[in-house]
């Protein structure tokens, strides 16, 4: 240590060191008693201006004090200070002036600050000196950390130095000319909760880190996601070949150029020289394996070229990066952090299943910590699986929530997410202020974004779910901001505010519900909100007309799951036009989608807007009410108490095709057929007329999938009439056209009613029923499933499989259950051909069968049903 001359460069005890501190007086004066609190827990001894004996002049007293000190701390914040008449400087700048060249100096400046400007230049010139060691911070809290850190690393650099001086040189000349030598390791943040449910991506970097080719990953997503606590476990786990692991917190860190200065500082170096400091690292570490974790690093991505310079400079180091958007620097290896694993939906699956997913992992874990007596049940654990889902597998907001099971049980918990935010906020004071509510997250990210891309931040709050380039371009279009709209799209993904993904090769954008309810929020100040929702309306309404036809045939899987992806815009959109009175659009586009309603178990929902559509004061064309009365009719048919009325049908048809419309003329028969086997008495001479007729219409005979389906509905009536073989030869073709053109929701039709008129023929195909249980599976379609079951289970009791046969339409009736739809067909048909198949003293085992299927979870019911799993 500097000090008097002749002064060794290590004292005894009993010669404690003194530590000079040079700030202005009531402006820090709360950062000067941090600092003096942090000298003497070091057992050092803080020289400061209030602890002197008064009867001195101000100037000569710190002349005195410096010239007897060993250390020189400068703290400095918006003040430059006094000029005392006769002066030039401020007694700020003196001190600085008078501490000796080679007194070690450590200055620490408080962020944010509006400087006075001899203040700022004075900054200016200590940077620039190149021996100082120069750090921002932001609190006295976090300011005697720093000089606490600060001051244990340079004893440790001057003790090492004494020991070793260079030859030639004394201790105190080697000592001020070298860079620190650290100790092996550093201290990582203390985590404070386990790291559930990332065993998976632990693995993965800690074999990226081994390898030589990824000296740069960068671990990337939005707040709240957990990139910290994964990267703090993995330089907890790394190991060899590392033999220092050093984190560097860089939250508070503002200025891209204060980056390298706190990356030294973490390291152990000083600025000692006029070479770059990845220089000076470079040297200083030569030939140690260090693993750098920079933390934090979204709001300091102009000091990525320092980050490249590092990568060279220190070729034996590694770097993992936390950062909500990438550095886009050469060497870099993204690794995406995603949400926590979800659970199965809970109507699907049991409760071992819920709870073997991380993000109910975590949920508990950090639900106990709050409540020891927490447990997942089998009566709780289908609300903590709907929390979890609902919370997208945000592990920020997971334990928020979680940490509320003292005051709320997850059923309340669940009623009050519709509205989430205000409830996922953390009282927890040692949680920094932009992770205390996800709100701030966001917000935090929100703030680094430039204006352009924070404008279309706040547009996209008119999304509800997952939304396309077109869906965005339409709901942006001649606003000046957009001129690069994909560009600013791609700034908002590379800021981890949206999330890409690609479905049925359509590229999509989501956010996750914390992000899209802040986004929603500032989407509400929009003066232009009310056309942009009739924008964003339009859009859906026109999507519906572009995928209507490949909702039939080969394109039909992608189609689905395109829709399926944006299905909350489509909803938000046609809810919008009702309410405002432009109806319309919203019926022709709802029945373009039939299919999508149809095969996704979704037609009450459909009824529903149709109901709202026919309520409504507005006046009606003729094919709007042919739409809406032909839902109503249509959905009837599958619930206990609908009403089965031709009338309404036969209007429908007769306003179709005084429309011209053809394709929905035949669409409008064949279900008016279907009403007409549905009555009691079922009359079913009116029924095959009405099909037949769709039948021979040019737009149906034109159309594959139309023709395949309503020869599928023929095929079905000539069994009710009794003539299964005429049925059975109608059904094979029909089967057979629908797979030949792909559409696998018209083959699962076509397929289940080939099974029943070879079950009525007294030959048994049960693999007819598994290929449509098979088809329907794939298109996640319940209530195809569940026909496809029923019909196993009769083919399974006319083979004498009775308890096999309760299973299935155990399962069967789960499904049902869950869609809230039962084929009043069924009351005609299918009831009494299993009521004839199961006749005998075979009860007992049926019913056995049937309680336990009903209690199955869908997945392992599928299987069992497609013959994956043995019964027992």
């Amino acid at each position: 240590m500097s000090g008097p001359p002749g002064s060794a460069g290590i004292r005894t005890p009993d010669q404690r060191l003194r530590v000079f501190v040079s700030s202005t007086l009531k402006e820090l004066e709360p950062e000067r008693r941090a600092a003096r609190a942090a000298i003497e827990r070091l057992r050092l001894a803080p020289v400061m201006f209030e602890l002197g004996a008064r009867p001195h002049p101000p100037r000569e007293l710190y002349r005195a004090y410096l010239e007897q000190s060993d250390v020189f701390v400068g703290l400095y914040w918006q003040q430059y200070g006094w000029v005392a008449p006769g002066e030039e400087v401020s007694g700020l700048e003196d001190e600085w002036r008078l501490a000796a060249r080679d007194m070690p100096r450590l200055v620490y400046v408080k962020q944010p600050a509006e400087r006075e400007p001899r203040l700022a230049e004075l900054l200016t010139r200590i940077r620039d000196a190149g021996s100082t060691s120069y750090t921002p911070f932001t609190d006295a809290a976090e300011l005697a950390g720093l000089v606490e850190a600060d001051l244990a690393t340079l004893l440790a650099e001057r003790f090492d130095a004494s020991r070793h001086p260079s030859p030639g040189r004394d201790a105190t000349e080697t000592a001020t000319e070298t860079a620190a030598e650290p100790a092996p390791t550093t201290r990582l943040p203390a985590p404070y909760t386990d790291a559930v449910g990332r065993e998976r991506e632990v693995a993965t970097l800690l074999e990226w880190l081994g390898d030589d080719a990824h000296r740069l990953v960068t671990l990337v997503g939005p707040g709240g996601i957990g990139k910290s606590r994964l990267a703090i476990e993995v330089a907890r786990s790394v190991g060899a070949p590392f033999d220092r692991v050093t984190f560097v917190p860089l939250a508070q860190v503002r200025d891209p150029a204060d980056v390298l200065p706190t990356v030294a500082r973490a390291l152990g170096l000083r600025d000692t020289d006029e070479r770059p400091l990845s220089e000076q690292l470079g040297v200083a570490r030569a030939g140690r394996h260090d693993l750098v974790v920079l933390d934090n690093f979204e709001q300091v991505l102009d000091a990525a070229p320092d980050v490249a310079a590092l990568l060279t400079d220190l070729p034996d180091a590694s770097f993992l990066v936390t950062s909500r958007a990438r550095l886009r620097i050469r060497g870099e290896q993204v690794f995406d952090v995603d949400p926590l694993g979800l659970p199965p939906d809970p109507m699907l699956d049991d409760v071992d299943a819920i709870l073997e997913a991380p993000a109910v992992q975590l949920f508990l874990d950090r639900a106990q910590a709050a409540d020891a007596r927490f447990e997942v049940t089998a009566e709780n654990a289908g609300d903590v699986a709907r929390i979890c889902r609902a919370l997208e597998g945000v592990p920020l907001a997971i334990e928020l929530a979680s940490a509320r099971i003292r005051a709320l049980t997850p059923a309340a918990m669940l009623a009050r997410l519709d509205r989430m935010l205000p409830l996922l906020v953390t009282s927890a004071r040692d949680v920094p202020e932009r992770q205390r509510t996800i709100r701030a997250t966001v917000e935090w990210s929100v703030e680094l974004l430039g204006p352009e891309a924070e404008a279309l931040f706040a547009r996209l709050g008119v999304f509800a779910g997952d939304f396309s380039l077109d869906a965005v371009e339409s709901v942006t279009d001649g606003e000046p901001w957009a001129s690069d709209l994909l560009g600013t799209l791609l700034e908002l993904v590379d800021g981890s505010l949206l999330r890409q993904h690609d479905e049925a090769g359509t590229s999509l954008f989501t956010m996750l519900v914390p992000v899209r309810e802040v986004a929603a929020a500032r989407f509400e100040l929009d003066p232009d909100a009310a056309a942009v929702r009739r924008a964003h309306a339009d859009h859906y309404v026109r999507l519906a007309a572009a995928i209507e036809p490949r909702l039939r045939g080969a394109t039909q899987a992608a189609a689905l799951e395109r829709l399926e992806a944006e299905q909350d815009d489509l909803r938000a959109g046609y809810r919008h036009l009702i309410a405002i009175g432009d109806v319309e659009p919203v019926a022709d586009a709802v029945w373009r989608l039939l299919f999508y309603w149809w095969i996704r178990n979704m037609l009450p929902e459909a009824k529903a807007w149709m109901t709202a559509i026919l309520e409504s004061d507005v006046p009606l064309s003729g094919r709007t009410r042919a739409i809406a009365m032909t839902f109503s009719s249509w959905v009837s048919l599958w619930q206990a108490d609908g009403e089965l009325r031709a009338e309404p049908m036969e209007e429908s048809v007769a306003l179709f095709r005084e429309d011209g419309d053809e394709l929905s003329e035949g669409l409008s028969l064949a279900i008016l057929s279907l009403v007409y086997l549905s009555i009691l008495p079922p009359d079913l001479e009116r029924a095959e007329a009405r099909v037949r007729s769709a039948l021979e219409l040019e737009a149906i005979r034109s159309d594959g999938p139309y023709d395949a389906l309503f020869r599928a509905s023929l095929g079905r009536i000539r069994l009710m009439r009794g003539d299964a073989a005429d049925a059975a030869r109608i059904l094979e073709a029909a089967w057979d056209d629908a797979a030949r053109i792909g559409d696998p929701f018209i083959e699962s039709i076509a397929v289940n009613q080939f099974g029943w008129a070879h079950l009525v023929l007294g030959d048994p195909r049960p693999e007819a029923f598994a290929r449509s249980l098979e088809l329907a599976y794939g298109l996640n379609s319940e209530d195809g499933g569940a026909y496809g079951l029923e019909g196993l289970a009769a083919a399974s009791a006319a083979l004498g499989d009775f308890d096999r046969a309760g299973v299935m339409l155990g399962i069967a009736d789960a499904m049902r259950a869950r869609t809230g739809l039962s084929d009043q067909r069924s009351i005609v048909t299918y009831q009494q051909i299993i009521a004839q198949v199961l006749e005998g003293d075979h009860s007992d085992a049926f019913e056995t069968g049937r309680a336990r299927g009903r209690r199955m979870p869908r997945r392992a019911a599928i299987a069992l049903a497609l013959g994956q799993e043995p019964t027992a």
